[in-house]
């Protein structure tokens, strides 16, 4: 793929020297891991594809069990709220653990948490300790913090041993060593064990077991994390899918648990239904392979000489984030890993890029605030498709937590030209359409493609849509409307219908009439994503009020809002609400609809005939921001109510652009967006389809890009007929 190299002017900033100095190194480097992430078509694949394996299995197991996906959600969100606000339940978890027989210790910091292991190796003359897969661990550096001191701990977990011995952190949350090849890791062992190991699951299992054996054996002290604490009993639950966390928790002579005090419940039945959420929505498995539910230890082989039980539970700004209504939410976590299966640029850099040691989407809010915000710089990869809170089992709204993080690093650090100027777009848009056509010429002369690029970071590459030099407001008052019927629509048209393409505008609103509504449009600005996805929430939260200030009163009027862009309306239903909660962004929210959806119970009253030949296959892109709303099924059938064949043609995940990102010059925007979309790419060439459709305007223009084929809005392909 060739890459137009870094251009200086672009990552200049609007935050002083000190913070422009930050901002250029900061991007530079990720750009540079993010390039050579790309540039390794072997360890992107076989992330990919474990990406993919886990979203099908995950959906599979889903539809087998029935799974009321929505109620189970519910029950979920309910449980880890009350066990992430509650500090009565981590009390009470505590006195349990101790009329067990057990020893509690509560760790403000990582640095306690650490000191406390190794007073407990030192107590009992461990020179080394075996332990089990615990992100916790991870967070605290504990393996670092032991070596420091003469501590070797041992990781007994397949994936945690393979990134000890690589000098590596783990790449996700459930699958540490995703990011490893076969070969790889049997060159590594080899290495390491000092004996040839061939590339085969078995070989490397039997390996690795011949090690670890005499370890368990010989250990006296053992750590373990935990799923799950039981405030009721005491208890702790340890979920694997190996047997290592069971040898762990019983073989040596003193057991430490390590455990965030946001994973204590209440009761059994609240842990069951964890458990049962952890399962589905991390591995598409009904159950983890070993479930372990420890209260106490109990003498082995009659010997009752001194088997400990230790647990830590751990703050680590736990409580600073319980009382931040910007990033409580997200102890709700449990760890499960879904986000990371659908995001799609963790799906082409992985977690060393995509992450500190927490990685993927969750686990920018969480390394802003356990880590720091200079190690959470990588919020920056973030595309804003929001596509990891439709899939989190616990309803967790992570792009927000996101925008928040990169809010706060663009204030301490300022911000890229290009985003600046992407946030400018509105004012773009009416400045080109005022100079159009003479503007429309200019953007597609290669010379000034390569002045904007230099100037303000829009990528040479990229096709920019034409702007049309009569607005559709203009077009709009200059026609006759119609008295409607059946119900008024204030019509939404963001920037695309209202500047790029008001034909587009003006036949959803033709429709609308036929169908028998009035139709206004309503003196609103855009809808402002960038604002969102570059971290500016105050000017987001702005546009919003002056947005609702005029919606609100038409609400009230009787008027129904739709637009045929799906950004505009997830910014109307999903964003405004969380950034502006109360009665005025609901209302709105609940009275928001896409085109389609908004349409469709009316369809049987039109004709609708195809604009060309409907004998091909339609293949359909779903936008990433409409499976949010409608997943694109009344789009689906409107074409097909045109006698079209349609079929979705899908990887899971973003088709790569994410609105302005994929404008962008360079790694962190164009050359990440096509390696994205690449997979989409693959699926379109193979899908024998003659036609390809999407409601999307930045979705068209990566399909064009990454195809070279047009790709027509769903209103493009279709006539209608009917009531006047």
């Amino acid at each position: 793929m060739e890459s137009t190299g870094p251009i200086p002017s672009m990552w200049s900033s609007s935050n002083g020297s000190k913070g422009g100095r930050h901002l250029l190194k900061g991007r530079r480097k990720l750009e540079t891991e993010v390039r050579r992430s790309i540039e390794e078509p072997a360890r992107v694949g076989k992330l990919w594809e474990a990406m993919e394996r886990g979203r099908a299995n995950r959906a599979a197991t889903i539809e087998k069990t029935g799974l009321d996906l929505p109620a189970f959600r519910d029950r979920i969100r309910l449980i880890k709220e009350t066990a992430a606000q509650d500090p009565s339940i981590a009390e009470a978890f505590a006195e349990a653990v101790r009329a067990n027989g057990g020893r509690v210790s509560f760790a403000a910091t990582g640095r306690q948490a650490v000191q406390y292991v190794l007073d407990v190796c030192r107590a009992n003359g461990a020179e080394f300790l075996v332990k089990s897969k615990s992100l916790t661990s991870e967070e605290v550096e504990m393996n670092q913090g032991l070596a420091a001191e003469g501590i070797r701990a041992i990781e007994t977990d397949l994936g945690e041993l393979l990134c000890q011995v690589a000098g590596e952190k783990p790449s996700h949350l459930v699958f540490p060593a995703i990011h490893m090849t076969s070969d790889r890791i049997a060159r590594m062992l080899s290495e390491a064990y000092g004996e040839p190991i061939a590339p085969e699951p078995s070989s490397i299992l039997s390996a690795v077991r011949a090690r670890l054996r005499p370890q368990f054996l010989a250990a006296k002290v053992g750590v373990t994390g935990a799923n799950i604490g039981v405030a009721e009993t005491g208890s702790i639950v340890v979920e694997t899918n190996e047997g290592n966390g069971r040898l762990v928790t019983s073989v040596p002579k003193v057991h430490v648990a390590l455990i965030g005090l946001e994973k204590i419940v209440r009761c059994w039945e609240d842990a069951a239904d964890l458990v049962r959420g952890h399962a589905i929505s991390a591995t598409g498995q009904r159950m983890t392979v070993y479930v372990s539910m420890i209260s106490q230890r109990q003498p082995v082989a009659k010997d009752p000489a001194g088997r400990e039980f230790h647990v830590i539970i751990l703050d680590n700004g736990r409580t600073r984030m319980r009382a931040d209504p910007w990033f409580r939410d997200a102890l709700n976590c449990i760890r499960c890993g879904a986000c990371m299966n659908v995001c799609p640029t963790y799906g082409v850099t992985g977690g060393h890029v995509f992450g500190h040691i927490y990685p993927g989407p969750i686990g920018i809010p969480w390394t802003a605030n356990v880590h720091g915000l200079e190690e959470a710089s990588f919020a920056h990869l973030c595309v804003s498709c929001g596509l990891c809170h439709e899939i989190c089992p616990v309803d967790i709204d992570i792009p927000l937590m996101i925008a928040k993080v990169k809010d706060q690093d663009v204030e301490a650090h300022g911000q890229p030209t290009a985003e600046r100027f992407f946030m400018a777009s509105e004012a773009f848009a009416k400045v080109a359409c005022l100079s159009a056509p003479l503007a429309n010429r200019l953007l597609r002369r290669g010379s000034l493609r390569v002045l904007m690029e230099w100037a303000v970071g829009v990528d040479r590459r990229r096709t920019l849509p034409a702007f049309a030099h009569r607005t559709l407001r203009s077009r709009f008052r200059a026609r006759e409307g119609q008295v409607g019927r059946v119900g008024k629509v204030a019509f939404f048209p963001d920037l695309y219908a209202e500047y790029n393409n008001p034909d587009q505008g003006l036949r959803a609103i033709e429709i609308l009439e036929r169908l028998g509504y009035s139709v206004f449009i309503p003196n609103v600005q855009w809808s402002g994503m960038p604002y969102v996805s570059y971290g500016r929430l105050g000017k987001a939260t702005k546009l919003a009020a002056d947005n609702l200030r005029v919606l609100g009163p038409l609400v009230d009027d009787g008027y129904e809002i739709v637009s045929t862009e799906p950004t505009a309306v997830y910014m109307l239903r999903k964003v405004y609400p969380k950034l502006l909660e109360g009665d005025l962004a609901s209302k709105v929210a609940t009275h928001s609809r896409g085109f389609f959806e908004f349409i469709e119970p009316h369809l049987t009253k039109l004709s609708l005939r195809p604009t060309t030949d409907a004998a091909g296959l339609v293949g359909f892109h779903i936008p990433c921001h409409d499976r949010a709303l409608s997943s694109g099924l009344p789009a689906m059938r409107f074409l097909e109510r045109a006698s079209y064949r349609v079929r979705p043609v899908e990887t899971g995940t973003c088709c790569g652009i994410a609105g302005t990102f994929g404008m962008k010059g360079g790694w962190l925007g164009y050359e990440l967006s096509m390696a994205v979309g690449e997979k989409l790419f693959e699926q379109f060439r193979g899908s024998g389809c003659d036609l390809i459709a999407t409601e999307s305007s930045v979705c068209t223009l990566q399909l064009q890009d990454g195809l070279g084929r047009p790709v027509r809005h769903p209103l493009d392909l279709v006539r209608v007929e009917g009531p006047a």
